[in-house]
């Protein structure tokens, strides 16, 4: 499987900030702010932290600065009077709250998990909303889809459902493995060799361009649960898990991010070349990532 980050559309600087293009809150709060500061600058009252303190019904009047520096955190009840001062809708503070349990969680696993429920929580709200389609997105294949579709090519594989459930070690339900079985089928990217009664693959399964976006947000992150899960649960010789900090201009970022895609395609290529020689032993998951730990440096000085 190969499943690409889509690009995230830019902010600008005249429309107000979209919660659901943030995994940071403390970042969202910082560009909520400096847009009503903008926005009433001509205007007879300006825009401080004070009056977003009074909307918030808060006593100090810096209390938001405190928390976009992250001097502070927020509580439940605090951040739903952030929420009304905003100016956010019900199911919107809904999504901020999960935002602010997502930014302030320090357990990895309790970061992840609430990852997960907020890019689900947005993909139902997009599929209410109508921006994306409730037919592509019931056809767009799981995760579990395309290990199934990887375990075609496992030597011995049991594709009854008790058999899926065993070799897939209880990460996923039986109705879903049932459901994303069924589609495989379906669409073909399975079938059932008359000769020897065994599943086989048959065409390749969907690729990005034919999944949502924010399913392949939600692909991507319970894929590294899985893999932050093997981190603290798997035998260390069944993994190879590194790290790599570096400091790199942005060529070199580019330059490293083409041969990531490069070697991605690469693997794929030859494991599907040695797939057509012999079966496999045992489906693998690999987890590229590659992102900005720190933000730019203001104009330097040499």
């Amino acid at each position: 499987m190969e499943v690409q980050t889509p690009l995230p559309m830019p902010e600008t600087e005249n429309h107000e900030p979209v919660l659901g293009r943030y995994t940071d809150f403390r970042l969202y709060l910082r560009d909520f702010y400096e847009f009503k500061v903008r926005q009433n600058r001509n205007s007879f009252g300006s825009y401080n932290y004070k009056t977003f303190s009074a909307a918030a019904d808060l006593k100090s009047p810096n209390y938001l600065k405190l928390i976009i520096d992250g001097e502070r955190n927020l509580s439940a009840a605090t951040a739903r009077k952030f929420a009304r001062a905003i100016g956010l809708d019900r199911e919107s503070t809904d999504e901020f709250l999960l935002l602010v349990q997502f930014g302030q969680a320090l357990d990895p696993l309790e970061r992840n998990r609430y990852l997960r429920e907020l890019s689900e929580f947005r993909l139902k709200r997009r599929l209410k909303s109508g921006e994306v389609s409730s037919e592509k997105l019931e056809t767009a294949p799981r995760w579990v889809s395309w290990v199934l579709h990887a375990l075609a090519d496992q030597a011995g594989a049991d594709f009854s459902l008790d058999g899926l459930r065993e070799h897939l070690q209880g990460k996923v339900t039986g109705e879903d493995i049932r459901k994303a079985l069924q589609r495989l089928f379906d669409t073909g990217a399975l079938q059932l060799d008359a000769e020897t009664g065994r599943v086989k693959k048959g065409v390749v399964p969907p690729n990005q361009e034919e999944i949502p976006s924010d399913m392949i947000r939600k692909i991507q992150a319970e894929l590294m649960y899985l893999g932050m899960e093997s981190l603290l649960n798997g035998q260390a010789n069944e993994r190879e898990i590194g790290t790599l900090t570096v400091c790199l201009t942005e060529s070199e970022f580019e330059k490293l991010r083409f041969e990531l895609r490069h070697l991605r395609k690469r693997i794929l290529k030859d494991a599907l070349v040695e797939r057509e020689r012999s079966p496999g032993e045992r489906v693998y998951q690999l987890n590229i990532q590659l992102f900005p730990l720190t933000s730019r440096s203001q104009r330097v000085r040499l």
